[in-house]
């Protein structure tokens, strides 16, 4: 790991900006496990009816009750927006760029980065935040704050059931509110949605042609149209660009730009703990 690391800060020393693409695996590495212990803790009444094996597949059930429904999206929402990841991962990777000129691109939707400390104006979410509320239909294009519905939800439900008059509505036509999720056609870009947008486009004017580091991390093949493909092609593009992937068992960059790639994979937090550890001078395990 350490010659890697030696290349990773070197490029990222070299670099006129970093372009950061984002996904579940950051996350993951953070402690933000959707199985296991974590799970059972705050799921075992779930797990107990259901037999769910993670939070993904629950997050998928068609209960049979709205009011079931909001008890589990509740407690989900909860634990993976509102509370603090275990690791400090996040703040390492904002150690590691605050000083350079970045801007984050991500798929992830529980505000990690933000609780972190990064300059939300330096942020795309893009595809939503467990943080907001849509219509489902949806009749406007505007989003929610959920946090005091949230809590309600957690602090009133009972048999695995919220109270009836807690079920989200939306205040224009007064049909069931969602969450604001990249998931189908009625995913709502909301005003903040296009600023940062608008803003994440304008990085890329003002740095094409750059001496760019495009750190992809925790990315896997998902959703790969998002950011991974995006990152291999500004790579390829751009003669002065270096790619890096850090992903445990993920990291892999095509053959076209192989020579101006490096591949990472080793564990997310562990790598970002021993290049800060290089970026300030100290030595490396």
């Amino acid at each position: 790991m350490s010659k890697n690391i030696e290349i990773l800060c070197d490029k990222l020393s070299d670099a006129d900006a970093v372009l950061i693409g984002a996904g579940a695996g950051l996350s993951a590495s953070a402690g933000f496990d959707y199985s296991g212990e974590r799970f059972e803790k705050y799921f075992s009444d779930f797990i107990e009816k259901y037999r769910f094996k993670d939070m993904y597949i629950g997050g998928f059930y068609h209960f049979k009750t709205k009011e079931e429904f909001w008890a589990y999206w509740s407690r989900y929402i909860y634990i993976n927006r509102y509370m603090d990841a275990p690791k400090n991962t996040y703040s390492l990777l904002k150690e590691i760029v605050k000083d350079k000129d970045y801007f984050v691109i991500t798929t992830n939707v529980d505000h990690c980065f933000q609780k972190a400390g990064f300059d939300k104006h330096k942020l795309f979410y893009m595809q939503g935040d467990y943080g907001l509320f849509q219509c489902s239909q949806p009749c406007h294009d505007k989003t929610y704050d959920n946090e005091e519905q949230i809590a309600q939800m957690l602090e009133r439900q009972q048999d695995m059931k919220i109270p009836g008059e807690l079920l989200p509505k939306c205040p224009v036509c007064g049909k069931d509110m969602t969450m604001n999720l990249c998931s189908d056609g009625s995913f709502v870009e909301d005003e903040g949605w296009h600023k940062a947008q608008e803003r994440y486009a304008d990085f890329l004017r003002r740095h094409k042609g750059l001496e760019m580091l495009y750190l992809e991390i925790g990315v896997g093949m998902n959703t790969p149209s998002i950011i991974k493909y995006p990152l291999w092609k500004m790579t390829y593009q751009n003669g002065n660009s270096y790619f890096v992937s850090i992903n445990f068992g993920e990291a892999y960059a095509p053959k076209e730009i192989e020579k101006r790639s490096l591949c990472i994979n080793c564990d997310i937090h562990e790598t970002l703990n021993e290049a800060l550890k290089q970026k300030n001078g100290e030595k490396c395990d």
